[in-house]
């Protein structure tokens, strides 16, 4: 087969053998995917005589979302979304999902449950299908009244979820489904969920009373993702690999502090356990120091510390500073932080916003925004102490936002001024990818493109700059009352850091109806 293959694009123009090979690629996942839904019916009978599944939508680590149509009695289809679990997930955990669904689901934006088939230990949730978009495609389409709806649904969403005691743990854009068109949002994905002490869901009970039993080997080996990945997405937004890596902390200070060092432009952070807990974890005697801080090497005092055993679900990027700090006690303001950079994605226009290899960078990475001493002292009201070889103020939110996206009032400043500006660099993370690079476009060249499109001649150039004006969508006038809802949402300290039930309150939404 292979040799025909070369035959025949040998025989072939290079756009046409490009073509067939593509369609070639088409036909075989066509072929997979169609193995796929034969094998699920023969896992799960009893979906044959109920639905009629058309295609696969999803795929992640531990789950497979399927679109399928039902009959109804009226004689019409029903599309609902199948999320088939796979056999290796933990009977608890699926139950203890199944159970936020259908005790918090089914309104204010959060993703109910219709039917739950189960065969030997086989398990599929079947759920409304709601068709949504890329975050990624339509991030920088959105007008300002958009996003302030959007982030007015979340919130809705997480004030409900919050009341039952559930915190999700992986809020991100890929689990907040958003139709444009006809202005509907669901929540979705609880395979993550852990309860509050006071949670309403009893099985999230179990589940946290189990993993504090099984203790460190459970929390060594963290699942990325569980459930479904670009729930009926079409579009690449990023996720995180799926591939697990256990490696020391003591190694990850190591690499984090040697990447810092090459760039001169992020600080190096060291996180370590502070007073009665460090004498807890630390197998080493406490009067031993280390010597290997801000080099290039690994002492043998760091190499003999246990790792503190602490909750690190969610995905890189969105995660709190009290989960990268690997804080035991973990709340709902850990969802409220993710909220917080989505909403500053949204108000950058960049996506992701951060995006760091390992917890180090990703707090080094914080830091640049929210400022060193800010972080060092909120990690103190959490148990933690932070050191920091710079020190690095905070950014101004409106400030660093405007330049991002390119409608502050002096952005007639000077191209190299801009891209020189330290504001300019955080959004571009280290190690970025080109999804970022291709998030938004760059902003000395929007500047350019309005320079080359003014016309020379009587009020030309005033013209030009009332019609880019009206493109804006409402990003010339955003309110204060954003930046200072932002700030409120990635407040370092979860104690004071904005609830969802506070947020939907907040002088922002004033004229939103509840």
């Amino acid at each position: 087969m292979e040799a025909s293959l070369n035959t025949y694009r040998d025989e072939q123009p290079p756009l046409q053998a490009e073509n067939f090979y593509r369609k070639h690629e088409k036909n075989s996942k066509l072929s997979g995917v169609k193995k796929d839904i034969e094998k699920l019916y023969e896992a799960v009978p009893q979906l044959v005589k109920v639905f009629k599944i058309k295609e696969k939508i999803g795929e992640g680590t531990f789950s497979s979302v399927y679109l399928a149509t039902a009959q109804q009695q009226a004689g019409c289809e029903e599309k609902m979304a199948l999320k088939h679990l796979i056999p290796t997930s933990h009977p608890l955990r699926i139950a203890a999902e199944l159970q936020c669904l259908t005790i918090a689901g089914g309104q204010d934006n959060v993703m109910g449950v219709r039917y739950c088939f189960r065969k030997n230990d086989h398990v599929v949730i079947v759920m409304p299908y709601l068709e949504h978009e890329s975050f990624l495609d339509i991030l920088n389409s959105l007008s300002f009244e958009e996003v302030r709806e959007y982030m007015f649904n979340l919130f809705k969403a997480l004030r409900r979820i919050h009341h039952f005691g559930i915190v999700h743990r992986d809020v991100k854009p890929s689990n907040f489904l958003y139709n444009r068109q006809l202005k509907e949002y669901a929540l979705v994905d609880f395979g993550l969920a852990q309860g509050t002490p006071d949670t309403k869901i009893e099985l999230l009970r179990v589940v946290q009373s189990e993993s504090q039993q099984e203790g460190s080997v459970h929390h060594s080996v963290q699942r990325s993702v569980f459930g479904e990945r670009n729930f009926n997405i079409h579009s690449s937004t990023y996720q995180e690999s799926p591939t697990i890596k256990l490696i020391k902390q003591s190694k990850v200070m190591d690499v984090a502090s040697r990447k810092l060092a090459t760039k001169k432009k992020i600080i190096s952070t060291k996180a370590v356990n502070n007073g009665v807990a460090k004498k807890a974890t630390n197998s080493c005697p406490a009067i031993l120091t280390c010597d290997c801080y801000a080099t290039d090497r690994v002492c043998s005092v760091c190499l003999s510390r246990r790792q503190q055993v602490a909750p690190r679900a969610g995905t890189p990027g969105f995660r709190a500073p009290e989960v990268l700090t690997k804080c035991p006690t973990q709340t709902t303001a850990i969802d409220m932080w993710s909220a917080g950079i989505i909403f500053l994605s949204l108000l950058s226009g960049r996506y992701p916003f951060y995006k760091a290899s390992d917890d180090l960078t990703a707090l080094a990475q914080i830091m640049t925004i929210r400022g060193s001493r800010e972080t060092i002292q909120a990690a103190k009201t959490f148990g933690k102490s932070v050191l920091c070889t710079k020190e690095v103020p905070a950014q101004d939110l409106r400030t660093l936002c405007e330049r991002l996206r390119g409608t502050n009032s002096s952005c007639a400043k000077s191209t190299s001024d801009m891209h020189t500006n330290s504001l300019y660099e955080p959004a571009l993370a280290i190690e970025t990818d080109k999804k970022v690079e291709f998030a938004s476009q760059p902003l000395g060249e929007k500047i350019q493109h309005l320079k080359n499109n003014c016309h020379e001649g009587d009020n030309g150039l005033e013209i030009k700059i009332t019609e880019k004006a009206t493109d804006l969508k409402g990003w010339d006038r955003v309110p204060d009352e954003a930046y200072d809802l932002l700030d409120k949402l990635l407040d370092l300290n979860p104690a004071t850091r904005i609830t969802a039930k506070e947020a939907l309150l907040h002088h922002f939404f004033k004229d939103i109806r509840q």
